[in-house]
C-alpha cells in the first residue's frame, strides 16, 4: 500500500478546479482541511525521503506509527465533515476539495466510508463541484482495495527491483485510454512515465 502512496503523491492530483465562483466560501472549513492535509502530507514526505535514502530526522518505523495514526484523527474528521456537510465540493471550499479527497484516498482501513464518500462526490462531478479525475482515483483505490480489478489504471505499483511501475490489474485493458479521457486523465501510458 505505501507504493500507492507514493504514486498518488508523486504524480500531483489536483485537478478540475472550478474557477470564478462568486459564492462564499467556509473558511473555517477550508483550515481544518487545510491542517488535515499538512498533517497527511508531512509523514508522506518523510516515508519518500527515507525509500528515496534521504535523510529524514525521523526513523521508518517512526514515519509508519505517525502516519498511521495521523490517517486515523483525519479519518474520523473526514466522517464528520462528510456528515455535516456531505462531500466538500469547490462552491463550499474550493480547490480544498481536491485536498479532502486525498485525506479521503488514504482512509484505507475503511472501505465502505470510502465507497459513501465515493457516492457523494459522484453527484458533486455530476454538477462540477467536484474532480472527475479525483474521482476516477478514489473508484480504482476502493476496487484495488476491495481486490478487484480497477477502471482507470490510476493504482499502480513500482518494483524497487526493476524500477518499473505497473498498473493494478484492469477491468478493460483494451478501452482503459478511452475511459480516462472520459474523465480526463492523460494515458495510462504517459502516466507510467511519470514514474520515472
Amino acid at each position: 500500500m505505501k507504493n500507492l502512496v507514493i504514486a498518488i503523491l508523486v504524480c500531483g492530483y489536483f485537478g478540475g478546479v472550478v474557477s470564478g465562483q462568486s459564492i462564499k466560501k467556509d473558511s473555517v472549513l477550508i483550515k481544518q482541511i487545510d491542517a488535515m492535509f499538512k498533517d497527511d502530507q508531512f509523514w508522506r514526505k518523510e516515508y519518500m525521503k527515507i525509500s528515496q535514502k534521504q535523510k529524514s530526522e525521523y526513523d521508518e518505523e517512526t514515519i509508519e506509527r505517525r502516519e498511521t495514526s495521523s490517517d486515523s484523527v483525519n479519518e474520523l474528521r473526514a466522517k464528520v465533515i462528510i456528515g455535516k456537510y456531505g462531500y466538500p465540493g469547490y462552491k463550499l471550499v474550493g480547490e480544498v476539495s481536491d485536498t479532502f479527497w486525498a485525506i479521503v484516498q488514504h482512509c484505507d482501513d475503511d472501505i465502505p466510508f470510502q465507497e459513501h464518500v465515493l457516492a457523494l462526490m459522484k453527484i458533486e462531478v455530476a454538477k462540477n463541484n467536484a474532480s472527475k479525475e479525483n474521482y476516477a482515483y478514489l473508484v480504482d483505490r476502493v476496487l484495488v482495495n476491495k481486490h478487484q480489478k480497477q477502471i482507470y489504471g490510476t493504482q499502480v505499483r513500482y518494483d524497487t527491483v526493476t524500477h518499473k511501475s505497473a498498473p493494478f490489474p484492469l477491468k478493460y485493458p483494451k478501452s482503459v485510454n478511452k475511459l480516462r479521457k472520459q474523465m480526463g486523465l492523460k494515458t495510462l501510458e504517459a502516466y507510467l512515465k511519470s514514474f520515472g
